[in-house]
């Protein structure tokens, strides 16, 4: 009996990294066809779907219009898989700059102690203060919109990449081949892009996935405060903001849709990524 019990043990934690793997693999493929399918319905979508209709204005959700319609008579699905579009393009870019700028300061915190004393300090005085508060300030000095909302984002959300990159890096730094490396007279470029980058790149792209997330929901918060995307935009946060004047009338598929849609995404993409990060580094 106990043979066939350490038999069976050993068949499950055989099996459970080629499961594990495969969720991983279904998961990101999902995520993947999510995301791909709101860039594309963000490009695809004319200006005539979301078009005022005053004759089909304040519909509530229907087969017609699963998302209902608005005081103007725009379809609100179209109108969310629009703005969802926009959050998409922001984090993209705003996630991208932030790895980025991790990357960067993590190779510039392994020159030397001093460097690597001032890098430290930086992050634990950016983390010490709320990211919101943070970006709020630099998109409203930036005069807000696009540009303002990405470089904020990028800005503030690089801290907690940096540490982990920073690590990673500080270990391989001690590594023999990279001495080696030293010794034959490579150059600090050399070693960076040859050693350094291609050991931290899963790191980067989980810490990437995860950025994401933080990326769009803070520019939702912000535009929706006032101080991101300009009005013009269709951005989730926007049209949560011109919703709420209309929920004591009773048009709650106003904010809850578009809202829904936010949350949900964000909390999709968090969990891919943290089943990514347990994949990359299961310790």
């Amino acid at each position: 009996m106990k043979e066939k019990r350490i038999v069976e043990k050993v068949k499950q934690s055989k099996t459970q990294p080629k499961s594990n793997r495969s969720i991983v693999v279904l998961k990101l493929v999902g995520l993947l066809s999510v995301f791909l399918a709101i860039i594309i319905s963000g490009f695809v979508i004319g200006t005539d779907h979301i078009e005022a209709n005053m004759s089909a204005k304040n519909l509530s959700p229907s087969l017609m219009h699963p998302f209902g319609t608005d005081w103007l008579g725009r379809d609100m699905f179209m109108r969310t898989l629009k703005g969802l579009n926009v959050s998409f393009q922001v984090g993209l870019l705003a996630a991208a700059a932030s790895a980025v700028i991790a990357f960067l300061l993590a190779v510039f915190a392994s020159l030397n102690k001093w460097f690597d004393h001032l890098v430290t300090m930086m992050i634990d005085l950016f983390l010490s203060v709320p990211h919101l508060v943070t970006l709020m300030l630099i998109s409203f000095v930036l005069g807000g919109g696009l540009k303002g909302v990405v470089i904020g984002i990028a800005l503030t959300h690089w801290p907690t990449l940096t540490r982990v990159i920073r690590a990673e890096i500080m270990q391989l730094k001690t590594a023999e081949y990279v001495h080696i490396s030293r010794k034959l007279g490579k150059k600090r470029s050399w070693i960076v892009k040859r050693h350094y980058l291609p050991h931290v790149l899963p790191q980067l792209f989980v810490g990437f996935i995860l950025l994401f997330p933080h990326a769009i929901l803070h520019e939702s918060a912000i535009t929706f405060l006032g101080f991101g995307l300009s009005p013009e935009q269709p951005a989730i946060g926007i049209i949560l903001a011109e919703s709420m004047k209309y929920l004591t009338a009773g048009k709650w598929w106003l904010a809850f849709f578009p809202g829904l849609s936010l949350i949900f995404l964000v909390a999709l993409f968090d969990a891919v990524g943290n089943n990514l990060r347990k994949f990359f580094n299961p310790n």
